[in-house]
């Protein structure tokens, strides 16, 4: 096991927190009817988890961005195995806290904020949105913290803003999940799992096919830092790994 394993552990638990609290109990606090404050609240948390400690792990806190990093050879099996087990574990004890906190019939309401697919969508088209919108913030990622010729000052901005515009369009599609642990918390806690295989499917699905275009086509033959791509496997750094180094 690498050295620092239990630091970025408890990093991305916190992350992933984050995000489930903040976003779920956001659905939860408005009763599911504010789709600007639950987008608002799912890219702010992200963002400001991204920005405030994506230089120890590289601010993953996502099941499906932790496996596509993995396919793109990003990070190495063994990280990925322990960042997906803390995420996971964060987003179920988000949960908790959260019907811990709100009164059970506001709970009742929403399902404790486990995404759906709406009423008036099939089961085709939510996993669609789920692929294409997770496909977007995968993009973002590499763009903004892979590749060293993007935006990495602002990479917890972009990403944010990247779940907050995917909200917006696919929220009474899907949920706009994008991340399997931001079903598995809330769906397990509640003992809600209709449709459980979209959640995962559709954004490892998405994410995957992001990270490979921007390594195999926008970054392929660019091995220096010089010529605007990271070479860097995290697995190999002595230290934490910066965000760019991480994605």
């Amino acid at each position: 096991m690498e050295r620092d394993w239990l630091r970025n552990a408890i990093v991305e638990f916190v992350g992933t927190f984050a995000l489930i609290f903040v976003g779920a109990g956001s659905i939860i606090a408005t009763g599911g009817q504010n789709l600007v404050a639950i987008a608002l609240a799912h890219g702010l948390a992200i963002g400001l988890m991204v920005a405030a400690a994506g230089q120890i792990s590289g601010g993953v806190y996502n099941p499906s961005l932790t496996i596509a990093l993995v396919a793109a050879r990003r990070i190495g099996v063994n990280r990925g195995v322990y960042y997906i087990v803390a995420q996971l574990v964060g987003a179920l004890v988000a949960a908790l806290a959260l019907k811990a906190i709100f009164p059970a019939a506001a709970v009742t309401a929403v399902k404790l904020g486990v995404p759906g697919v709406g009423a008036d969508y099939g089961v085709i088209a939510a996993l669609l949105a789920e692929i294409i919108m997770t496909f977007f913030l995968m993009y973002a990622v590499f763009g903004v913290a892979v590749d060293l010729r993007g935006a990495r000052a602002i990479a917890g901005l972009v990403i944010g803003l990247t779940i907050t515009a995917d909200i917006f369009v696919g929220g009474g599609v899907s949920g706009a999940a994008m991340n399997p642990a931001r079903w598995f918390g809330p769906a397990v806690v509640q003992g809600v799992y209709d449709n459980w295989w979209i959640y995962w499917v559709g954004p490892i699905v998405g994410a995957v096919l992001a990270a490979l275009l921007w390594n195999e086509v926008y970054l392929k033959g660019l091995t220096s830092p010089e010529a605007g791509a990271s070479s860097v496997d995290i697995e190999q750094t002595q230290g934490a790994p910066t965000p760019a180094q991480a994605r």
